[in-house]
C-alpha cells in the first residue's frame, strides 16, 4: 500500500492483507440496516468485511483499519447493534504500565471505526502489567461497555464505561486462582454476569441491580476448561452458559442454580459459539466448534431442552481458531470460519427442514 500510512482509525484497502486468525467473541455481526459484517485480525490491524446487501450472498471488502501491535482481537455487539473492538497493545517505553487495552467502536455498519484508545490497566508496574490476562466483554441493555481480564494476581478486574462517555477506573472484584478467558454475559432486563473458570471451580460475578456493583459466590464445583466458554440469553433475564469439561472432554450446558447438563460433542481447543434461533417454528439453539478432528461441528437443540438431546453433524469444513455464529437480514443462520488455508469462509442456512447448511461456502 503505497504512500501515507493512514491514521489509527482510518479505513484503507486491506487487499494486501491476510487474517493471522479469528477474533474473539462475536465476530460476525447483524446491523440494523439488516447487513452481516464480518471481523479478523490481521498484521498491524483490523480486517473487516461487510455484506453488499441484506441476506448476501456477495460481500465488500476487505477494509483495513491499522493499529500497530495489536493483539487478542475480542468483539462484542450490544442491543444497540454498536460494535465495540478490545485488544492488548504492547507499550515500549519501561516507564509505562508494559501493556495497554485497547479498545474502537464501530457505530453503524459499513462506516468507519473510531480511533483506537487506551484503556490502560490495573497497574503502574511495567512488569505487573504485562501479565495481565486477555480482555473480554459484554455490553449491557443501556448501552454501557464492561471489560473484564485476569489480573496479574489471578484476581479479576472490571472496567466500565460511564454514562457520561468517559470509562470510570480499574475495579478490583477480587478473587483468585482464576484462569484466563472470563465469560460474561449481558441479560435483556439490563444486568451483567461474569463466569470465571478458576483451580477451585467455576466463580461468578453478579450485579445486585443495573449498572450496580458486582458480588461473587463461592467457587461451584464446576470446572471449565480456559477459554472454551460461550454465553447466551435462552429466556428473559436468565443466561445459558457452554463450556468444555476438562474431565469428560464434552460440552456441557450450565444455568444458574441448575445441574450442568452433559451434551456430547468432540471438541478441540478454542471456544464454542452460540446462536438462539427460530428452527422449523421451534425455538432453538445453535452450537458450533472446531472438532478434535479439526472440522467444524454443528449442534442444535431445543432451547433450555439440552436434556432432551443435541444432535450434532460434523460439516467436513476444516478450519482453525474460534467459529463465529449469527442471523442474517432474513433470519437465517450463518456461520463463519477461518480455513486450513487461513483464508475465511461463511456458509449460510439453506432450504428444508431443521438446520441444513448450503453446500457452497463463500470464501472471502
Amino acid at each position: 500500500m503505497g504512500g501515507a500510512r493512514p491514521a489509527d482509525g482510518a479505513r484503507a484497502d486491506g487487499s494486501g492483507h491476510r487474517p493471522t486468525g479469528t477474533a474473539r467473541g462475536r465476530w460476525l455481526t447483524l446491523g440494523k440496516d439488516g447487513r452481516l459484517t464480518l471481523y479478523a485480525p490481521t498484521d498491524g490491524g483490523l480486517l473487516r468485511w461487510t455484506e453488499r446487501r441484506p441476506g448476501g450472498p456477495q460481500w465488500t471488502g476487505p477494509d483495513f483499519f491499522p493499529l500497530a501491535g495489536l493483539a487478542d482481537l475480542v468483539v462484542a455487539q450490544g442491543a444497540d447493534s454498536y460494535v465495540h473492538f478490545f485488544g492488548r497493545r504492547p507499550r515500549p517505553d519501561a516507564k509505562g504500565p508494559g501493556m495497554d487495552v485497547v479498545h474502537a467502536l464501530q457505530y453503524q455498519t459499513g462506516r468507519p471505526v473510531t480511533e483506537w484508545r487506551s484503556l490502560g490497566n490495573p497497574y503502574r508496574n511495567p512488569e505487573e502489567g504485562r501479565q495481565i490476562g486477555l480482555p473480554t466483554a459484554a455490553v449491557d441493555s443501556e448501552g454501557t461497555v464492561f471489560v473484564f481480564l485476569r489480573n496479574a494476581g489471578h484476581g479479576l478486574q472490571m472496567r466500565r464505561e460511564q454514562k457520561d462517555g468517559k470509562w470510570g477506573p480499574w475495579e478490583d472484584l477480587k478473587s483468585a486462582w482464576l484462569a484466563d478467558g472470563p465469560i460474561p454475559a449481558a441479560t435483556s432486563d439490563g444486568f451483567v454476569e461474569v463466569s470465571v473458570p478458576s483451580d477451585r471451580g467455576l466463580v461468578q460475578w453478579r450485579q445486585e441491580k443495573p449498572d450496580g456493583t458486582f458480588r461473587s459466590g463461592q467457587p461451584m464445583q464446576l470446572h471449565a476448561l480456559a477459554g472454551s466458554g460461550t454465553a447466551v440469553e435462552t429466556s428473559p433475564g436468565r443466561i445459558t452458559y457452554y463450556w468444555t469439561d476438562p474431565n469428560t472432554a464434552g460440552v456441557v450446558a450450565y444455568r444458574t442454580g441448575g445441574w450442568p447438563v452433559p451434551v456430547g460433542g468432540a471438541p478441540g481447543d478454542g471456544a464454542l459459539a452460540a446462536l438462539r434461533a427460530p428452527l422449523d417454528g421451534y425455538d432453538c439453539t445453535v452450537l458450533a466448534q472446531r472438532g478434535a478432528g479439526g472440522t467444524l461441528l454443528i449442534g442444535v437443540c431445543g432451547t433450555e431442552a439440552e436434556h432432551n438431546g443435541l444432535w450434532w453433524s460434523d460439516t467436513g469444513v476444516e478450519c482453525t481458531g474460534d467459529p463465529a455464529l449469527a442471523q442474517d437480514g432474513y433470519g437465517r443462520v450463518v456461520v463463519a470460519v477461518r480455513g486450513r488455508d487461513g483464508g475465511l469462509l461463511v456458509a449460510r442456512q439453506d432450504q428444508g427442514p431443521g438446520l441444513t447448511l448450503a453446500p457452497d461456502w463463500t470464501r472471502l
